[in-house]
């Protein structure tokens, strides 16, 4: 039953950097950078609560606003390129955060040992979970719980006013320019969101 838990609790994560890549997509471009931004969520949101002590409740809106601010920074420079330079350019940047993280040693001594970030060891040390005594099955609750408010603030997001122009953008950019909307805000605008969501 374990394994079953534990198989459901990995797809809910990759359902989340799913939708992550469908804000992009949206406006007609193709992002490889979500793993870095899921990347940056997870060691943000690792490093606030093992190092810093925070508790979830605020560690994981933390960890999607930074990683939603990255996107944002990254997203003006990469949009200025589209097709094939685009996926590129997301490519580089998420294999720059894999490398960045891979040589960042930082760890602080705890009540239960050594946490931190260790290089090419990873981030070891959280215990977060087994601490709070969270089971597997509360943990995949808590998953599929994002997972479903995720998609119902992406489902109304894409019958606003935004996701009109997210659409508009993603069919034809030269009509969606010459009917006065701001190609570079409505990109940024996805990778922005979608990057929040990836740092989930």
């Amino acid at each position: 039953m374990d394994f079953y838990i534990g198989l459901l609790q990995v797809i809910g994560v990759h359902t989340l950097l799913g939708l992550s890549a469908w804000c992009v997509l949206h406006t007609g471009q193709v992002s490889l950078a979500q793993g870095g931004f899921f990347a940056i969520g997870a060691y943000v949101a690792g490093m606030l609560t093992a190092m810093v002590g925070w508790p979830l409740a605020w560690a994981l809106p933390t960890a999607a606003l930074f990683a939603g601010c990255i996107a944002i920074a990254i997203g003006f420079p990469a949009l200025r390129v589209k097709g094939l330079m685009l996926v590129v350019a997301t490519t580089a940047f998420a294999e720059i955060v894999r490398l960045v993280f891979f040589n960042l040693k930082w760890q602080v001594q705890t009540p239960n040992g050594m946490v931190g970030p260790d290089g090419g060891l990873g981030f070891g040390g959280i215990r977060y979970f087994p601490a709070n005594a969270w089971s597997g099955l509360e943990i995949l609750s808590l998953i599929w719980s994002v997972v479903a408010a995720v998609m119902l603030f992406l489902w109304l997001l894409d019958r606003s006013r935004i996701g009109t122009l997210w659409r508009a953008v993603g069919e034809d950019e030269v009509a969606a320019q010459s009917a006065g909307i701001n190609l570079t805000a409505a990109k940024v605008s996805a990778f922005g969101i979608g990057g929040a969501i990836a740092g989930l």
